[in-house]
Parts: C-alpha cells; sequence; structure tokens
C-alpha cells in the first residue's frame, strides 16, 4: 500500500505552517506524499471572509509547485453542496484503492471531530496523525485512547515544530497593506499582492468545510 498523507482545509490562505506541517507528517511517517485538498462548501465555516475555492486553490498549486511529494486535489473545490471529510476520503478510496491515507491534523481537533459529519466514517478511512508540541499531554493521550475505543481508530501522535503563523493574521496584514514576506511561498505572496486578496471591498462569498 502507498502511504499518502492528506492535509485538507481552508488554506485561506495556504502559508508556511501548512507547508512545515506536510513536510513534518512526510519525512515522519515515511510517506510517499502529501496531497492538500482545499475545502469546497463548509457548513462549519463563516464564510463572508473565505475567497472563492478557485483562488485558494490556485495559491495552494503556486505553494507546492517546486515539491515533488506535494499534490493538490481539487475534489472538495468541485464538489456541489455541503463538503463533508468523510465523503473526500471515499471518493479518494475508490479512486487510488492501493493507498492507506494518514489525515493530519491539529492536535485539538481530536476533542472536535466527533461533532463532524460521519466521524465513523472518518476514522475508519484513515490513520488520523495529531501534530502536537513535543509530546501529547495527558488529557489529548485520554482522548486519543477515547476515540480508539469507540471508532477503532487509528490514532497517532505527531511531533511537530511551533510555528506561530496564522491565516487569520495574514488576512489581518494584507488588509492592513502590511507585508506578509516570509510568512506564505514567495509565489503565493506575489498572487495575493497582484490580486489585492483579503482588502475588505474585494473578498467575496466562497465555497469552505470541517476545518483542520
Amino acid at each position: 500500500m502507498r502511504k499518502i498523507g492528506i492535509l485538507g482545509g481552508t488554506f485561506n490562505p495556504i502559508h508556511n505552517g501548512h507547508l512545515i506541517l506536510a513536510e513534518t507528517a512526510r519525512s515522519f511517517y515515511g510517506l510517499e506524499e502529501v496531497w492538500l485538498i482545499p475545502s469546497g462548501c463548509s457548513y462549519m465555516k463563516e464564510l463572508s471572509c473565505i475567497l472563492p475555492g478557485r483562488e485558494r486553490l490556485a495559491m495552494a498549486a503556486l505553494a507546492v509547485g517546486d515539491n515533488p511529494c506535494f499534490r493538490v486535489l481539487d475534489l472538495e473545490v468541485k464538489r456541489q453542496g455541503n463538503s463533508y471529510t468523510c465523503d473526500t476520503l471515499e471518493a479518494l478510496h475508490a479512486e487510488y484503492p492501493d493507498c492507506r491515507f494518514y489525515y493530519i491534523v491539529g492536535a485539538d481537533t481530536l476533542f472536535h471531530m466527533e461533532s463532524w459529519y460521519r466521524p465513523e466514517a472518518i476514522f475508519a478511512g484513515c490513520v488520523t496523525v495529531a501534530a502536537v508540541r513535543d509530546c501529547a499531554d495527558e488529557q489529548l493521550e485520554e482522548q486519543a485512547r477515547r476515540l480508539a475505543d469507540k471508532y477503532s481508530a487509528d490514532i497517532r501522535f505527531l511531533p511537530s515544530l511551533e510555528i506561530g503563523i496564522s491565516a487569520t493574521e495574514i488576512r489581518r496584514r494584507l488588509r492592513e497593506g502590511m507585508s506578509v514576506r516570509y510568512l506564505v511561498p514567495e509565489k503565493v505572496r506575489i498572487f495575493l499582492e497582484e490580486n489585492g486578496c483579503y482588502r475588505e471591498e474585494n473578498v467575496l462569498p466562497s465555497d469552505g468545510k470541517e476545518i483542520v
């Protein structure tokens, strides 16, 4: 089985923290590739400040263009209606039956995944990789054990760097005309600035997801 990492999110916008997380998971778990999946229409997100899917998809493609181990998939952006993680995993298994998927999330996501649509299907469809700083604390380990018992979930931890980059801060800086150099890949920075992204008058209603 090919070992493939999955990193989903609105990527609004994609930034260097996302890429560092993806590369850390690829290296730590010996993944053949990591596939980044910008979200489609989210039932869990306020959409007013999310760029259209085609723009977030374009930025993600620019961000990973020089890494042969990263791919960007458009299946959620193209999907009509609400976008659910379980549907994405089922579609991936149908198209890539030779792959074992490692779904990469932030550690705190383990406390929220049961509120997602059909969590049992999510846990059945992947190895869940939770990124933690240094090591998991007792509360997080207990939550992982509980999910493993309830859903037969395969949950593993990923020691990761503390990267103080947030999409919210990037959007604020762009709105205020401040530089985002070194917070995002250079090609993404150019795209953001040339297209005036996240200036209040240019933010459009969009598509989004169960977000990591």
